[in-house]
This record gives structure tokens, sequence and C-alpha cells, in this order.
């Protein structure tokens, strides 16, 4: 089963990280500047941040098994779309349906490994699959450089289909008997959550282009900052929320996401920010580039079990604050890269400590959040956790226009800098908010500000 959940949610996370190293490419081929690189990124993370919700509810309700299944597919599909886009605009909209589809398949999968194992071995269980999920967004790069130097971008694409029909396959056998409940869907919630991310990306990414008085700014930012507290106050009201409110009177779940908001910001908006940087300033090669960013992806396959492990028998609160303000120090060691960024003196000592960082913080943190979660909402939690986290990547990539114009050295420095202080946030927010489990893992205690 793990296997299975690993693999489901491995190439979408895969996918989210593979391309950034691709943008030049695909830059020099369909055209565009920084807000199609931009677009190209954020459009496969709108669809997944604003639908994962209410894909969650549909794996509670309809069965975790069924919908992967349907994602599966839908994935490949959209995949092959994007492989054969003639035009920038074409990509951009296979992304959408890409996003979409993948939102199909996170959380389904972790709510497998959530609804078969609890306590010490749910949180090793969750350890392995945040190893591999998190490794896949951390080696996306490297793949994805090779890829684009051996072939082209749109290999990149084209490799999502082989390990998507073996998932599929293997699906086949899992073996899980599932009762699907009665469908309580909350459409409404759905509309509102995606037109509010959707108008407030629109606007971030739009601004620096066209100035924060155009008519489109304007009228985006608006509808999207209108829709998100709609949602808010929806979600309070409604019979069949997508979120339900007892989820987040838990005080782990609340907290945790409010952590993850931060760290995993942080960690979005610092990949595409360095595959971007060591490619068009410091003149890497797109598998110069990716094999740049590999030490992270070896401390997590490395660490990442372990440490779950350890969250699971001393608890995650250490950790989950300790793993943040480690990767700070990390992004602090890159503010030395210069021009020509040679990689041992300006970025391995950062990127190592960056990834020592993340090693430390991933299992703890996911496992502090779905350990709380009732079993029977495993699959919404599971989908408001990976929501945060794909709409905390989503914004932080949108707003790199306001943090800096262009990906020079300075530029970089800016945006390694904003990186240092959401990780410090993240520490933060996790030493204040989280608490370990008691000896009887009390998973309801709701949550509190003390």
């Amino acid at each position: 089963m793990i296997v299975v959940a690993i693999l489901a949610a491995f190439v979408p996370f895969l996918d989210g990280a593979v391309v950034n190293v691709a943008l030049p490419a695909i830059r020099d081929d369909l055209g565009g500047g920084l807000t199609t690189q931009q677009w190209v990124v954020d459009g496969y993370l709108l669809t997944l941040g604003s639908l994962i919700l209410l894909s969650g509810s549909l794996a509670d309700a309809y069965g975790r098994v069924r919908i992967m299944r349907i994602g599966l597919i839908a994935f490949g599909l959209a995949s092959i779309a994007c492989a054969i886009a003639p035009t920038a605009g074409f990509l951009i909209a296979a992304r959408l349906a890409q996003g979409a589809a993948g939102a199909l398949l996170v959380p389904s999968a972790l709510a497998l490994i959530v609804q078969e194992f609890r306590g010490v071995a749910q949180s090793a269980a969750i350890g392995t699959w945040t190893a591999w999920t998190s490794g896949a967004m951390i080696a996306g790069p490297v793949l994805g450089g090779v890829l684009v130097d051996l072939q082209d971008w749109r290999a990149v694409f084209w490799i999502n289909v082989l390990p998507l029909a073996v998932t599929l396959w293997l699906l086949r056998g899992l073996g899980v008997e599932e009762r699907p409940r009665a469908p309580r869907l909350d459409a409404a919630g759905a509309a509102l959550a995606a037109v509010g991310l959707g108008g407030t990306v629109l606007a971030l990414i739009e601004v620096p282009r066209l100035g924060a008085s155009h008519p489109l700014v304007i009228v985006s930012a608006a509808a999207g900052v209108g829709c998100l507290v709609a949602f808010a106050w929806w979600e309070t009201r409604a019979r069949h929320p997508m979120v339900p409110p007892s989820l987040l009177r838990i005080r782990n779940v609340a907290w945790g996401n409010l952590a993850t908001l931060a760290i995993y910001g942080a960690l979005s908006l610092g990949s595409f920010a360095l595959t971007v940087f060591v490619q068009e300033t410091a003149g890497y090669s797109a598998t110069q580039a990716g094999l740049a960013s590999l030490p992270p992806t070896l401390l997590l396959l490395l660490l990442a079990p372990r440490v779950g492990r350890l969250a699971g028998r001393y608890g995650p609160r250490l950790f989950m604050t300790v793993g943040p303000l480690v990767s700070a120090v990390g992004y602090l060691l890159l503010l030395r890269a210069t021009d020509q960024a040679p990689y041992w003196s300006d970025l391995f000592p950062g990127i190592v400590t960056f990834g020592l960082g993340l090693a430390l913080t991933v299992s703890p943190l996911t496992s502090a959040i779905l350990g709380a979660v009732p079993p029977e909402h495993a699959g919404v939690g599971s989908a408001v956790n990976n929501a945060v986290a794909r709409i905390a990547g989503l914004v932080a990539v949108a707003m790199v226009g306001l943090i800096t114009t262009q990906l020079d050295t300075a530029g970089f420095h800016a945006v390694a800098l904003a990186c240092a202080a959401l990780f410090a946030i993240g520490a933060a927010v996790s030493w204040v908010g989280i608490r370990n489990p008691g000896p009887e893992a009390a998973a309801l205690e709701p949550a509190r500000a003390d």
C-alpha cells in the first residue's frame, strides 16, 4: 500500500518542480518573459491548490482508490497535452488541467496511509511518504535538467506516462475495502476557493507588469480577496463544508497548517529562484542547475524516515522548530552567491544546510497534523494540509515580481532573505503552537492560544 501511496503522489510533486529547470527552454521555444514563466508554474499550482480541498471530500465520499484511479488517468492525458503544446497559452491551459488531476491524487494517497496506520507506525509510514514526495520536489530539477539537455523541455512531461501506468496497474491489486458514503459536496465552497485563489494570484503576477492601478489588477484582486473572505464565511455555515470547522479547532491541525504556510512558501519560492538564477545569471546548463539541488533530496531520503520515527516517539515540536531554523541559516549562507556562483564555494554550503533543515522538518510536520485528524476525515485532513502547502507555493512564486523584477544576483539575494524570514516564521509558529501528543495521543485536543 505504501508503495502505491508514494507513486500516486510522487508524480504530481515531481511535476510541480521538474518544470522549473525547463523554464528558460520553454521561454526560448514558445516566447514570453518572467510573467509566462510564472504562469507555467502557477497555473499548475492554482488548480492543484484550489481543487485539492474538493478532492479530499470526493475521496472520503466515493472512496480513495476510485478517486485516485480517475486522477491517474486524467494526469496522464494532461501530461501528453503539455508535451505537445504548440503555444505558451496552450501549455498554461494544459498545466491548469494537470493541476486539477493532481488534486485528485495527493489527498487520496496520503489518506490511505492515515486510514491504515496509527501511532508510531503512522509516523514512520508518513516519514517514508514525505521523504519520497518531498524528495520529488527537490529532485525534479535534476531530472528536468538532464531531460532538457539530452532531449528538450517537452520530455519533462512525456516522462510522466510510465510511472502513472505502473501505479494504475499496482492499484488493481491494492485490496483496500472501501464503503463510500453518500456524496456530500460543497460546490459553492469549491467555486469560491477557486475564484478567490485565481483572482488573487492573477493580481500578484500581473501587478509588476501592468501596475497596481490597472483595471485587470484591481478587479482580479478585489474578486479574489472578496471570494476568499466569502469562502471563510461560507464554510462556517455550509451544511456539508469542504473544510469542517471542527478540524481547525484541533490544535495541531490549526497551528501545523500555519507553519506549513510559511515553510512550504519558502521551499517553493527558493526552488523557483535558485533554478532560474543559476541558469540565467550564473550560466549553468539545465543539467548543472538540476544537480545543484541534489543534496537536499539525498538528505531527505536518508534522514526523513528516521526523523519520522523519532518524531513519533518524542513528539514533533522540537523537530518542527529546529528544522526550519536550520533551513533559514542555509538561505542566509546563499547570500554569498556572486554573478558566477561557483558551486562548491557559493552554493553548496547553503544548499546542504537547507536540506538538513528540511529533512528535520517535513515528516514531523505532516505527522503532527495528520496524527491529530480522526480517521473518518483522513481524506479532507490530508487535503487541507496539501492545499495549504500548494497555496503557499502558489502565492510565493506569484510574489517573485514584488520582491525583484529580475533574478540577477541582487534579486536572488532578496529572495534568499525572504526565504530565510519565512523559515524563521515557520519555526516560531511551531514552537508556540504545536503540542506533543500525550501518552494516549489525544488527537482531538482543541486549538488554544496558550
